[in-house]
């Protein structure tokens, strides 16, 4: 199993296109129902700072999310969108949880 944890703070006039944008990542993962994804993000009470939490059965899974056209334009536009904090990755091992996870 591969976790992800992601965090970055847009502006405040970019927000609501990169939730946008990470809807259309969720739609698309709904569709294809890939069953070694688990893909979540969230929005911080400041109103433009992101997280995102994913959990992947192994890094094959991680690549097939990165490879969506929907995943490759939430990036490229997030990318150019002039984040206000770059992104922080971070990559946590699961050490104990009442939620089954993949593995």
């Amino acid at each position: 199993m591969k976790i992800v944890r992601v965090q970055y703070t847009t502006t405040l006039a970019y927000a609501a296109t990169n939730q946008e944008n990470i809807n259309g990542v969720v739609n698309e993962l709904k569709q294809l129902d890939h069953p070694g994804i688990k893909y979540s993000t969230y929005l911080l009470s400041d109103g433009k700072t992101f997280m995102h939490f994913d959990q992947f059965e192994n890094e094959e899974a991680h690549q097939f999310l990165t490879s969506l056209e929907s995943f490759k334009k939430f990036a490229a536009e997030l990318e150019e969108s002039g984040l206000e904090a770059e992104p922080k990755l971070e990559l946590p091992t699961l050490v104990a949880s009442t939620e089954v996870f993949l593995g």
